[in-house]
Parts: C-alpha cells; structure tokens; sequence
C-alpha cells in the first residue's frame, strides 16, 4: 500500500477536539472498489450526524477508534479503482462519504443509476445513506451546480420529505406550520417547498439572522426567537423543530397551549438531542427523512420518487444559488478548520463551505 491517505476524526464527547491522521491508501479486495473523495459540503446538518451519532447509529458507518467518530459528509467522489463486477473505474457518484481521502465500498446492486453499500458493517443501518449515485445515471445531477448540490442536496432530501409527510398527513390539523432556525438550508428548502403549495409558514431565527431569512421570501412571517409571544395563539399551529432548543420549545408550548397540535423535531443545530422514536399523533417525535422515502418508495417506485425529487430540485436550485455565497477549501487541514467554524454556531448564514480533497 502507497501513502496518501489521510481521515479526519472528532471526539465523541467534545467536537472541538480533532485527529488528522495520515494513512496509506487502502486497496480494494476481490468485490470492493476504492472511492476517491472528491467534493463535499459542510453544513450544520453535519453538526446533527454528529449530535446524533450515538442514539441514530451515524458514528458506525465510519468506525475508527474509539472514543473518537469519522463525521459523515456528502458529496462526490471517484471510483479510483473496482474489482466489482459491473463497477468501473473512472465513474463519479454522489453518495455519503467519510471526512476522509478515500473510502473501500463493496457494491451490490449494481446499475446504471449507481450501486448499493453491501458491506457487512452497515447492513443494518438506514438503506438510503447506503445508495451511491452515479452522475452518468443521476436524474437531478447538473454538472455546473456541483457545489449547490453537496450543499444542499441532502437537506433538501430532508426538506423535500418533511414536505411531503405534512402534505401526506394533511399537516396534522394544522393551519400554520412553524419552523425555528428558520435561517438554516433544511428549514428555508422545506418552507420553500410548503410555500409554494400554498401552506402559511413562519420562521423563527436569531435577531442576526432576520434580514437574511426575510430576503428569502419563504415565509410568510419571520420572527426573531425573542418574539415568540408576538404569533397569535388562536390558530391551529404545528412547530418544526429544526434547532433542537428546548427552552423555545417550552416557550411555543405556554403560549399556544392547546392550539399546538403537534411537534416535530427536525434537526439539532443547538447540539441538544430532542426526543427520539416515532412519530405519534400527538407530543413530539423525530422527523427522520428515511421512513418517509421508503413509505414513498412503497407507494411510487423508487425511480418515481427520484423524478419528483429531481423536478423539486431543479424549482429550488435556481432561488438557492441567490442564497448562498460558496467558499471553497482545499485540503483535509482546510476540512478541519471549516468543521470547527460549523460546530461551533460562528457560520455566517449565506455562506456555504465546499471542500474539495
């Protein structure tokens, strides 16, 4: 094995605390192919995988040693080399990556659209982040939009499917759909989505961020968290909770009372894990985009759903490109500063970390 390889790994119990190890590059056994990671994004929905190792299983599609976890990325990579049959090298898909140089999948399933993850390791963890998508085969991939996509492309995944499971449950009862850290790229690509079926949808973000997340024109209201008393209460209200924060949460629930009528916790950028389980009719539950892909994946096929994902990506990937401002770092050192900013709530709300490796 050749040197040139490196991983990036946090300490579970203290994200500020990081190894950049440097490794030789692995070489595939007969059935595996050896990704090259390419291009990923780092966003606050890295914070949630990391947040959420533990309870969500998302430290064990990496391992490393332990005590420490590899943070799950998105974004592309190459098929350096394949000895899968089917799987050649040269091919870039998109899929989820390892903040990490390179990454030894064993491809299954594999098509023209891509291959599924077979290794033994992460079989029974949640099929969809197992999917990796060739771009030849890929019915929402735009070359020129690279960066957009591993930016946004799997929280608008998330966004899509919150969307959709409010739209498939007639919003709960709910005539108003609240969303906190309203300034975040899962928040803004789910309102985008329910605005424009004409759903009344506020946002709730920090007094910094109000401006920002008014010029988006996806809500219909914004209101920093301070304001909260500010929503009038006599309307049947379903909160998203996408920052994790319990206090708000215990604010909305005084003032609305009985007229909110379900809760939802999306995500945790604040890094306070809300509630997990499933979904109930009443009280709150995790939102967890999977189950709503395989109930769709029932009910339309997947090559359906991935149309309608592709058509809904290419309505708001024309409107987000005006909402970020892409900067991008070059390297694992670069990997590892950016990883420090995110974790630690400093990101500016337009910009949007790119990193190619």
């Amino acid at each position: 094995m050749a040197p040139g390889s490196w991983t990036l790994a946090v300490d579970r119990t203290d994200f500020r605390r990081t190894r950049l190890t440097r490794t030789a590059v692995p070489e595939p056994a007969p059935g595996e192919a050896l990704l090259r990671v390419d291009r990923v994004g780092v966003t606050a929905n890295n914070v949630t995988y990391a947040v959420l190792g533990e309870a969500f299983r998302y430290w064990e599609f990496f391992p490393t040693d332990p005590g420490w976890g590899v943070v799950p990325l998105w974004g592309f990579a190459e098929v350096a080399e394949s000895r899968a049959e089917g799987l050649a090298p040269g091919g870039r898909v998109y899929g989820y990556l390892p903040s990490a140089g390179h990454l030894v999948v064993r491809p299954g399933r594999v098509g023209a659209r891509g291959f599924r993850e077979t290794a033994e390791h992460r079989a029974t963890l949640p099929s969809p982040y197992n999917t990796y998508a060739l771009t030849s085969g890929d019915p929402a991939y735009e070359p020129d939009r690279e960066d957009l996509q591993v930016l946004f492309r799997p929280l608008f995944w998330t966004s899509f499917m919150l969307a959709d499971w409010l739209v498939d449950n007639d919003g709960m009862g709910a005539e108003r759909i609240v969303l906190s850290s309203a300034s975040s790229k899962t928040a803004y690509g789910a309102a985008f989505e329910l605005r424009r079926q004409g759903r009344d949808v506020v946002g709730l973000t920090s007094r910094r961020n109000v401006a920002f997340t008014e010029s988006l024109g996806s809500y219909s209201t914004v209101l920093p968290y301070d304001a909260v008393g500010e929503l009038p209460p006599t309307v049947p209200t379903l909160y998203a909770d996408v920052a994790g924060d319990s206090g708000l949460t215990a604010t909305l629930r005084s003032h609305l009372g009985p007229w909110l009528v379900h809760e939802v916790v999306v995500g945790v950028t604040h890094q306070v894990a809300g509630p997990a389980g499933t979904l109930t009719d009443t009280g709150p539950g995790m939102f967890f985009a999977p189950d709503q892909m395989r109930k769709r994946i029932g009910d339309w096929g997947r090559e359906e759903l991935d149309r309608r994902f592709a058509d809904a990506w290419r309505g708001f990937a024309p409107a987000a490109e005006q909402w970020v401002d892409v900067v991008v770092g070059r390297g694992p050192e670069a990997l590892e500063r950016v990883w420090l900013e995110v974790q630690s709530g400093r990101a500016d709300a337009r910009t949007g970390h790119v990193l190619a490796l």
